[in-house]
């Protein structure tokens, strides 16, 4: 089966409400053993507060498909769009390009733009005159299982 350009499956709204905070530790946790002395919570997170800058323009957006790969976003993979961020060249964008959602690298060229993606095995798809481009807002983070 062919590889497909990663695909939007799915769009959540941020939507404030009830803070949820976490718990975090103020120390950094080592890769090998783990501190005694750090065993103790010092502050609490809201992923909500350290995700999303802006709630009004902010999105969720759920991946389908590896052309991404290179840049870290996976299939399956969670995104925090800001719509009200404007692209600029080398940004990660949710677009839709003739109606059809994708998620690609923006590249502003002198004469042409191109949405490139992060991954050998597909092309860059320039965009022409004539081709509707609407982009939806630019990635701020990604969020993803480990393995």
């Amino acid at each position: 089966m062919p590889d497909r350009a990663p695909t939007v499956t799915d769009v959540y709204r941020a939507r404030p409400g009830r803070r949820r905070p976490l718990a975090i530790f103020l120390s950094r946790v080592p890769a090998g053993f783990p501190s005694p002395a750090d065993d103790y919570v010092e502050q609490t997170l809201d992923l909500n507060e350290h995700l999303i800058q802006r709630k009004s323009s902010t999105y969720f957006v759920r991946v389908a498909g590896h052309s991404m790969t290179d840049a870290g976003i996976h299939d399956g993979d969670i995104l925090v769009v800001d719509r009200a961020e404007e692209p600029t060249d080398r940004s990660i964008v949710v677009a839709a390009l003739d109606g059809e959602l994708t998620v690609k690298r923006y590249r502003a060229g002198e004469k042409h733009h191109y949405l490139v993606p992060e991954s050998e095995t597909h092309t860059p798809i320039p965009i022409r005159e004539e081709q509707d481009l609407v982009v939806w807002g630019v990635v701020q983070h990604v969020i993803h299982e480990v393995s």
